[in-house]
């Protein structure tokens, strides 16, 4: 099979080949372009050492020159050659204690996570794929290189590389792989919660998100996401529902676009419900504060995870908000915008979108119309430009400074107050009015 190389890469492999040295194409790049995506970056294996490949460019940077990685920097554009090696004992599950260079590239390769990814390619030589990568690419499979304990021992965030591999490919996951990983899956609690943090949102913004449920089924949520599993262990027993909690947050996850704040809120929009379940003398179950439980819970576990504070304060709002139902009047979506929030309002109106679209079929088409008519209410308040916070009132608190207030915290008060006034009744949204309430005038 022929991979189309950028101009770049084939300058940097024949400069290497040029010179005596083996380089190849490696990796991620190789699977992507077989599968006919656009690599995000191409990795280049040599068997020339680190200090070799860097008396062969001009410009290189020592990006981890320990384990035999040179950055070749070509036109501002940064390349990443690494020696082959392999890799020494790991102390850590994540990190060898030492890499030992290679000549061999077949040995580079063995120490590699999965088949899919331990390919290499140049022009000359072709694809080199000694653990039948394509055929697994074939056959939609996600399968460790060699003995999956091994690989997953050595490394654990390789575990929920595994998953999300998965959920990105839509590829089922190699039964002694999926095994290795339920064994495993507690040396988990050795990785960073970064990094778990930056898997676990390429895991949720794929294209099948529900894969998650691989992570549930093989233990892996009992480590990193135990709130999850509580979950998936609580049926619903109500009209309104045909899921369990958790299969539910599966099917709205996959109900909203792929949208990191979208699909985190979907996540954690109802894992407050199994600490609020009740059950009347019908035997209905009912979750009554179950949003304000989840809010909890994601703030929880976002800052666990190392969020950052915008994506936490975006997301726990929205899990907050995710059952609010305003009136069908302009004055109470002007509320209702103010009270969600301007920034994320058409967010709002994707999630209950979403958690109904998760829903069963009871009363599902007056509960989207409901939403529709918050949408058409919405967009009219857009386009009259009505104001629904402070940053669009008619009087700042400079203004009301300059009028003679003395700056403190009546300030704020006052302007909120002018803003419920301007709420209910848009059109006197003008300085000359707004003052006049205030010294009235």
């Amino acid at each position: 099979m022929q991979i189309l190389l950028p101009e770049k890469v084939k300058q940097i492999i024949a400069t290497l080949t040029a010179a005596g040295y083996e380089a190849y194409a490696v990796g991620g790049c190789v699977r992507d372009s077989i599968l006919g995506r656009v690599p995000d970056d191409w990795d280049i294996t040599t068997s020339a050492k680190p200090h070799e490949v860097k008396k062969l460019f001009a410009r290189t940077i020592d990006t981890g020159i320990e384990h035999g990685t040179v950055t070749v920097m070509l036109q501002k554009e940064g390349f990443e050659v690494t020696t082959y090696r392999i890799d020494g004992e790991y102390e850590d599950s994540r990190h060898p204690k030492e890499v030992i260079f290679t000549p061999n590239l077949i040995e580079d390769l063995k120490r590699r996570d999965f088949t899919i990814n331990a390919m290499a390619y140049n022009d000359a030589e072709g694809m080199v794929d000694a653990f039948d990568g394509m055929g697994d690419i074939d056959r939609k499979l996600i399968r460790a290189v060699g003995i999956a304990k091994d690989r997953f021992t050595e490394d654990a965030l390789r575990i929920m590389r595994a998953i999300r591999f998965s959920a990105q490919l839509g590829y089922s996951i190699e039964e002694n792989t999926k095994q290795a990983i339920m064994e495993l899956a507690p040396n988990l609690r050795n990785i960073s919660a970064e990094r778990i943090q930056v898997e676990l949102v390429k895991l949720v913004t794929s294209r099948h998100p529900e894969q998650l449920r691989d992570a549930y089924e093989t233990c892996v949520t009992k480590v990193i996401l135990p709130e999850f599993d509580q979950a998936m262990q609580t049926e619903q027993n109500n009209p309104h529902h045909c899921y369990s909690v958790g299969e539910h947050t599966l099917v709205a996850m996959q109900k909203v676009r792929a949208d990191k704040v979208l699909r985190l809120t979907m996540l954690f929009h109802d894992l407050g419900k199994p600490e609020m379940l009740t059950v009347d003398e019908e035997g209905i179950a009912h979750f009554h504060g179950h949003p304000l439980a989840s809010e909890q819970i994601a703030k929880t576990v976002l800052r666990r995870l190392k969020f950052d504070n915008d994506t936490i304060d975006k997301v726990t709002r929205l899990v907050k908000l995710h059952d609010y139902k305003p009136d069908l009047t302009a004055k109470s979506i002007r509320r209702a915008i103010r009270k969600v929030g301007e920034d994320i309002f058409p967010l709002w109106i994707e999630v209950q979108k979403a958690d109904v679209a998760a829903q069963s079929d009871y009363k599902r088409k007056e509960k989207l119309e409901r939403i529709a008519q918050i949408e058409r209410i919405y967009n009219k308040i857009l386009t009259d430009a009505d104001c629904v916070s402070l940053k669009t009132l008619a009087v700042t608190g400079r203004d009301l400074i300059d009028a003679g207030m003395t700056p403190g915290k009546e300030i704020g008060i006052t302007l909120n107050h002018l803003l419920e006034i301007v709420l209910d009744t848009p059109e006197r949204n003008t300085k000359e009015y707004l003052m006049s309430v205030v010294f009235q005038k």
